[in-house]
């Protein structure tokens, strides 16, 4: 199958400059496209793994991929998809966050300098002369089009600020270095950046003379109508400090039953034919597709050790298996002494976070919904003490998917 008609299958292609055209370049011959990724936090999310994710089949396809690390582009802030300006981040935490972003790619795209490459904007930005670069770029570029743009128009009800006015310009000046130091033909990005793109294929077109061509991905919802990669608790980050390697798997595992063929297409490596079985299941048959897609894209994130540990101690907390292999739970350390005093689990609920407040915590009481080694609280004056300890420690759980440890601790 041509590498550009598997993405549209797999629900990566929302909209394409000439659809003809980049299904042909991407047959007829070996491409280097590119996509960027701003340094707006030190780490990237679960809603990254899509242009990851695209970017990964291209590669494998034989093609050679850019990430372009916004160190420029940042210290601007990107309007689109925003109702108000983002906080302007200085250059130092630009630069680390940026430094962490690129090693997370690593993972996915192994920079070798050949067949995938990480560049920062910042390299041919941030010593601009814009004077210089306001005559040769900016000339290029219409206001009145630019204005119509989606990004720009509905900020501008709420007040659009010059520095980001500029932001397509940059933007498009980045395609147009690609296209210039790397062959670059191709720029890929979510639904919120196509005109950004499309003035970057533009400039290409008047600077150069030359056609360059245009991708974007689908901005993703869940089934539910939430955000994809976004939970109570905020963010799934990509980095296992922000965001357990245990909670990523449990993220994947507990989605929603009608998003399970599309997550699986998108954020696995699986055949087509395997995951149209998958999705075929039904009722409690459906979590073995759930496990599979958990396991598949938690072993791509983390790494198959990571997964397979978050696999085990999914199973030892949610009955699965009799697995005990609980290390990878989400897990809080508190000394031996304070839980020989005794703690109210109201108290012990919300400290761990598995309770948004008490109240919440004393709601869930009086439903049913709060567990401790598998027993359920029925008590608003339930302690957690001594007699609760296990060799593993004890098992706190709310409803069916949130589990957390107590580890004790002596001194």
């Amino acid at each position: 199958m041509n590498i550009y008609d598997e993405l549209k299958k797999r629900g990566f292609v929302s909209q394409v400059s000439d659809e003809n055209a980049v299904r042909r370049m991407l047959s007829e011959k070996r491409i280097t496209f590119y996509v960027g990724f701003d340094s707006t936090a030190r780490s990237l999310h679960a809603g990254s793994l899509v242009p990851i994710m695209a970017m990964v089949h291209l590669k494998r396809a034989g093609h050679r991929a850019i990430a372009v690390i916004g160190g420029g582009t940042t210290l601007v802030g990107d309007p689109s998809g925003r109702t108000e300006m983002r906080k302007l981040l200085d250059e130092k935490t630009v630069r680390l966050y940026g430094e962490a972003i690129s090693s997370q790619l690593d993972r996915f795209l192994k920079f070798d300098g050949e067949n995938a490459i990480s560049v920062n904007n910042a390299d041919w930005l941030v010593p601009l002369n814009y004077i210089q670069f306001l005559r040769e770029i900016g000339r290029h570029f219409s206001v009145n089009r630019m204005l119509a743009t989606e990004a720009y128009r509905l900020r501008l009800e709420k007040g659009l600020s010059f520095i980001e006015f500029n932001y397509q310009l940059l933007q498009a000046y980045d395609y147009l270095v690609l296209y210039q130091k790397y062959g670059c033909m191709l720029q890929m990005g979510g639904d919120d950046q196509w005109g950004n793109i499309l003035a970057g294929v533009d400039l290409i077109r008047r600077v150069e003379g030359a056609q360059a061509e245009a991708l974007t991905f689908p901005l993703l919802m869940t089934a539910s109508g939430e955000k994809m990669g976004k939970t109570a608790k905020g963010a799934v980050w990509l980095d296992a400090s922000l965001f357990s390697p245990y909670e990523f798997f449990q993220y994947w595992i507990n989605c929603d039953d009608r998003d399970v063929g599309r997550f699986l297409r998108l954020f696995t490596l699986l055949p087509l034919e395997e995951i149209e079985r998958l999705e075929k299941l039904k009722d409690k048959e459906i979590n073995e597709a759930k496990r599979i897609l958990a396991f598949e894209t938690t072993s791509l994130v983390h790494g198959k050790k990571a997964a397979s540990e978050a696999q085990a101690a999914s199973a030892a907390a949610f009955g699965i298996s009799g697995e005990k292999d609980v290390e990878a739970l989400p897990t809080t350390s508190i000394s031996l002494e304070k839980i020989r005093l005794g703690i109210n689990a109201i108290e012990l609920f919300t400290a761990v976070g598995l309770t948004s407040s008490r109240g919440e915590a004393k709601r869930l009481i009086r439903q049913g919904g709060l567990y401790i080694n598998e027993e359920r609280v029925t008590s608003l004056e339930r302690e957690v003490n001594e007699r609760d300890l296990k060799s593993s420690g004890v098992i706190l759980r709310v409803g069916k998917k949130k589990v957390h440890r107590i580890k004790a601790e002596e001194k």
